[in-house]
């Protein structure tokens, strides 16, 4: 044990825990004298011992339970809220004291066992995508709410002033306890820029404690803790007073009635995903800070647990929080243990100097209380006022204050996230699910045909239009994806829709699809799918889903590719009129050199000649012909069979770029320029070729000048004709 607390001294853990806990202490104890203050003034002792009973519980358990290194867990501004809310309701049902703080106690062991719940089905993973507008109204609202909690407390006003009541009637002001509040205050906010040895909070205090003795030089009366209301006063229990004082409230459940406790329900619901926001919340920063990363399931089961434990012993729930945390940090804590010494260093705080506890002045929790309240404004969604595009996202979070301030916090929660919800459809109906629209002719496939079939294919193009689809394709964006598209229903053959890009489908965009292609068959067009895949984003087969929805149900009318570019080639096969050919059974026979184009007006005594030297070789389907780095001494004039040409993208990765066919060539650039082969050349199917080496050439060019330079403006000819292509694609890319 020596040698664990010797290595926790020299890591940082121990005196980073031991700042934490000077920070998460008072704050702790004002939270819980602000909860049960609710109740009523005599029950502020008590709420200063829930408070530290919490810092303690949930400081030690959650540290030991969860995974994150550093995080300080103790009771927080959010708790205190909607705790303070629930009792001042609860007070105002008549309800007696105890079973109000039965009930509160009740309320934390739920929240507590939600958040194991949220835990164990993986929901930690969700409420980090609670929208920003949301989460910073949520907080504000929460901000403010503390912040009206306490004013009465820092203006010294008698027990049950309202805030109204408080802050217009002068008369009721108690100017001392006005002076120990505004001086905890301007310390904690002035204390951090000139020092950073004590934390702005301990800071604080010590001025408002400071203030108080000040002023009881002048009022000795000021010197007695009973019946003094600008102290927290005696806490009138002792450890076995306390003890049975819980026995007794566990006891007491029995009394209640079921309605009662069915009513905790939806508070507990929203207490925890409070608590799990403001703990996710903290641990996102530590991430940042830390480069770190945090295991969210496991820490919301820890703060359950925690949570849980803590109120069903007497303390307030809480959560990770930020102040402490960062106090940790910079203190040089390193892990989690410095979580358990926060939690250890309060109780031997507690034990050792709880008797001074009765003399914390009301007014100094209630400026500590304020400060936190103000920090925890957002003045961020002030910037959304200035643009028309963020002033909705601004609307989302006045409602969210507004209705947390008149309602109550669940409701505010609820009305935030439908309101964030209706904005994000807005703006998916908004935006287009075309993100291109070609023709054929002006975006071909990866094959590169003879210079005679481009003619036809620029020629008879028009007759395929291609969409590239983007996005969610559901029933806000479907209306306007017909309107997109119906003009193209009566003139085009063939409507090629790219779904590379669709991140889901609902049943609305498959009816659409159903739609189009029984319009297109009406004429016999056809509708082509590609990118048709068997895992979208959202988990879902496509394929399967269009088949369940009765897209493709065996109509002859649509059909799917796995991808856009073969999707393109067989169009332009039909358009070409080479359908047939393609999948005839019968083998495709070898061309003959004077079939092919480039040499068709060569005398046969010339190309006999030039025949003879030419390599003739087979390569089966699959099989290597070149490979990038392979020197580039050959023209390869293909008889028969397709190739397909691979680029390199780093990683081990290719990608198909090129396929080749009966009567053209490949390899030219390598052969005129003299570089190594920069990508792969792979036979697609048992192919046939005519192979000219440089080596061959170089004699040809001797004794067949004019055959030589034939060959040379046929490869310069059609190497410019696929730049000038690819160069018209891309502009027509970036136009968009």
């Amino acid at each position: 044990m020596r040698e664990l607390f010797k290595k926790l001294y020299q890591t940082g853990d121990f005196w980073g825990g031991i700042a934490a806990m000077l920070v998460a202490l008072p704050a702790s104890i004002a939270f819980g004298v602000t909860v049960y203050s609710a109740i009523s003034p005599g029950h502020a002792p008590l709420g200063a011992l829930a408070g530290i009973i919490g810092a303690i519980v949930i400081g030690s358990l959650a540290a030991v339970l969860g995974g994150t290194d550093r995080l300080i867990s103790a009771p927080c501004a959010p708790a205190a809220a909607l705790l303070s809310a629930f009792a001042i309701e609860m007070a105002q049902q008549n309800l007696p004291g105890h079973t109000i703080v039965l009930l509160m106690l009740l309320l934390g062991v739920l929240a507590g066992l939600f958040q194991i719940v949220f835990g164990f089905v993986g929901i930690g993973r969700l409420i980090k995508y609670i929208p920003y507008p949301v989460v910073s109204g949520y907080l504000t609202a929460v901000g403010l709410i503390i912040i009206g909690s306490q004013l009465a407390k820092l203006l010294g006003t008698p027990a049950g002033t309202g805030l109204v009541a408080a802050l217009t009637e002068h008369s009721l002001w108690d100017w001392r306890a006005l002076a120990v509040g505004g001086t905890t205050m301007l310390v904690m906010w002035l204390g951090p820029p000139l020092t950073t040895r004590l934390p702005g909070t301990i800071l604080g205090i010590l001025a408002g404690i400071a203030c108080y003795f000040g002023l009881a030089l002048q009022d000795t009366a000021l010197f007695s803790v009973s019946d003094n209301p600008l102290v927290i006063g005696p806490f009138g229990v002792s450890s076995d007073g306390y003890l049975q004082a819980i026995s007794a409230r566990w006891y007491d459940i029995g009394e209640l009635r079921l309605n009662q406790v069915g009513a905790l329900i939806g508070n507990a619901l929203t207490l925890a995903v409070l608590l799990s926001i403001d703990t996710l919340k903290t641990c996102v920063v530590l991430d940042q800070m830390t480069r770190s990363r945090h295991a969210p399931n496991r820490e919301l089961v820890a703060q359950g647990v925690a949570n849980a434990a803590a109120s069903a012993i007497g303390g307030i729930p809480g959560a990770g929080t930020m102040g402490a945390t960062l106090v940790n940090l910079s203190s040089g804590a390193k892990t989690r243990a410095s979580g358990l010494i926060e939690g250890i260093s309060a109780l031997i705080f507690a034990l050792l100097l709880g008797g001074l506890l009765a003399w914390l002045p009301v007014s100094a929790l209630a400026g500590i209380l304020i400060v936190v309240g103000l920090r925890m404004i957002d003045r961020g969604p002030l910037r959304f006022v200035q643009s028309s595009a963020t002033v909705l996202d601004f609307g989302v979070v006045f409602m969210v204050i507004a209705v947390a301030l008149t309602i109550g916090l669940l409701a505010a929660s609820g009305v935030g996230v439908a309101l964030a919800i209706i904005l994000f459809l807005r703006e998916q109906i908004g935006g287009s699910a075309i993100r291109h629209k070609f023709y054929v002719n002006q975006m071909s496939s990866r094959w590169h045909r003879p210079e005679s079939e481009t003619r036809i294919l620029a020629q008879k193009g028009d007759q395929a239009v291609i969409f590239e689809l983007q996005g969610s394709l559901f029933f806000g964006t479907t209306q306007q994806l017909y309107s997109d598209i119906e003009p193209e229903l009566k003139h085009r053959n063939f409507i090629i829709l790219d779904m590379k890009r669709v991140q889901s489908v609902d049943v609305t965009a498959a009816h659409l699809l159903c739609q189009l292609r029984d319009s297109l068959a009406e004429r016999k067009a056809l509708l082509i799918l590609s990118n048709v895949r068997e895992n979208l984003p959202n988990g879902r087969n496509l394929r399967e889903f269009l088949e369940q929805t009765g897209v493709t149900d065996g109509s002859d009318a649509i059909r799917l590719f796995p991808e856009l570019d073969s999707a393109i080639e067989w169009v332009e096969d039909h358009l070409l009129g080479e359908h047939d050919r393609a999948t005839a059974s019968m083998p495709e026979q070898p061309l003959e050199l004077a079939e092919m184009e480039m040499f068709q007006e060569r005398k046969d005594e010339t190309l006999a000649d030039l025949e003879a030297k030419l390599i003739r070789r087979h390569y089966a389907a699959g099989e290597t012909i070149y490979s990038r780095g392979e020197a580039g001494d050959a023209i390869y004039l293909i008889r028969s069979g397709t190739v397909h040409i691979y680029a390199h993208l780093g990683g081990g990765r290719t990608r198909h770029i090129a396929t080749f066919g009966r009567g053209d060539f490949f390899g030219g650039l390598a052969f005129l320029d003299g570089q190594p082969r920069g990508n792969d050349a792979i036979a697609a199917t048992d192919a046939e070729f005519f192979i000219l080496t440089q080596e061959q050439f170089a004699r040809i060019s001797e004794e067949h000048k004019k055959l030589a330079l034939t060959v040379l403006r046929s490869l310069a000819r059609s190497l410019a004709l696929r730049l000038r292509h690819a160069d018209a694609e891309n502009a027509m890319r970036q136009e968009y």
